[in-house]
């Protein structure tokens, strides 16, 4: 198995886009899309257990990881598919079945409900819901948004001495991540600077609510779309509504819904081996592993 994933660029819209290759190029491919404010490398633990079974790629949406930031901070979901398909036709990846964090699910939502033909299957880890809203005002969108680019232009970003000061912020926002993996997430997600500090990669324009998001039946049009096998898992101490309660679930022609106990947002660091056991069977890999 391998032990490091290889690291590769493409470009789209002008932007240089980072993503990471686990190899085996002669299975099936996997795309692992990471949440708002992350990285590829969360999933690594996932890559690994799923690498015997498929090419598996996970790359850093832009604004992201080792990916460039946005110029004119365009992060719109938009942007993010559109990424997501060059990404795609780049690596060659035929008919790949997608597996989405958070954000990540929302894109990866929104690209099979866009191309439907194109994905074999569909897993989405805590990343439905409707982000959109009819009720607000453009203009009180409008002045919101310029307000929040103001503010976080006048940021200053958050400073690190060393990678275990910065694990340790992750762990109080989340508990249940051992301080090995807190240690990890830290090690991909920070940059060192000229001035011998660490500062996380992320842009934090990200965090801005452009008024030209997507509305709640823009995304139910493109979710009603899907026609390949979807699971859709949710931790049941998430801070996101669960989705069947919502009523979220009656927009799919096929979805599987499971509920996870005991998991808060990041279902597969708070419980994963149920999420990879779930994947494991949603995927269909209780065959042999391919040849590599």
């Amino acid at each position: 198995m391998t032990a490091e994933p290889a690291d590769h660029f493409y470009e789209s819209q002008g932007l240089r886009l980072h993503y990471v290759d686990w190899g085996n190029e002669a299975a099936p491919p996997l795309i692992l899309v990471h949440g708002g404010l992350d990285h590829c490398r969360n999933w690594d633990v996932v890559a690994r257990a799923l690498q015997p079974h498929f090419h598996v790629v996970a790359p850093d949406l832009r604004g992201h990881g080792d990916s460039e930031w946005a110029r004119g901070s365009s992060y719109s979901l938009a942007d993010h598919v559109y990424d997501l398909s060059r990404l795609i036709r780049f690596a060659g990846l035929q008919h790949p079945a997608i597996a989405g964090h958070s954000m990540g699910g929302m894109v990866s939502l929104a690209y099979a409900g866009t191309y439907p033909a194109q994905v074999s299957r569909l897993g989405v880890l805590d990343g439905i819901f409707l982000a959109g809203s009819r009720r607000t005002p453009i203009h009180e969108q409008m002045s919101r948004w310029i307000d929040q680019l103001d503010r976080i232009g006048d940021r200053e970003a958050s400073t690190f001495r060393s990678i275990e000061e910065a694990s340790q912020r992750l762990a109080t926002r989340n508990k249940r991540l051992t301080p090995a993996l807190a240690l990890h997430l830290a090690r991909h997600g920070l940059r060192q600077e000229a001035d011998g500090l660490y500062r996380w990669k992320f842009d934090h324009h990200l965090r801005a609510r452009a008024p030209y998001r997507l509305l709640p039946d823009d995304y139910t049009g493109l979710w009603s779309r899907i026609t390949c096998p979807t699971l859709l898992m949710w931790g049941d101490e998430s801070y996101l509504p669960d989705p069947e309660a919502a009523g979220l679930l009656s927009h799919f022609g096929q979805a599987e819904f499971q509920k996870i106990a005991g998991a808060g947002h990041w279902l597969h660091h708070d419980r994963l081996d149920e999420v990879l056991a779930s994947l494991r069977r949603f995927l269909d890999v209780t065959q042999p592993a391919q040849a590599r």
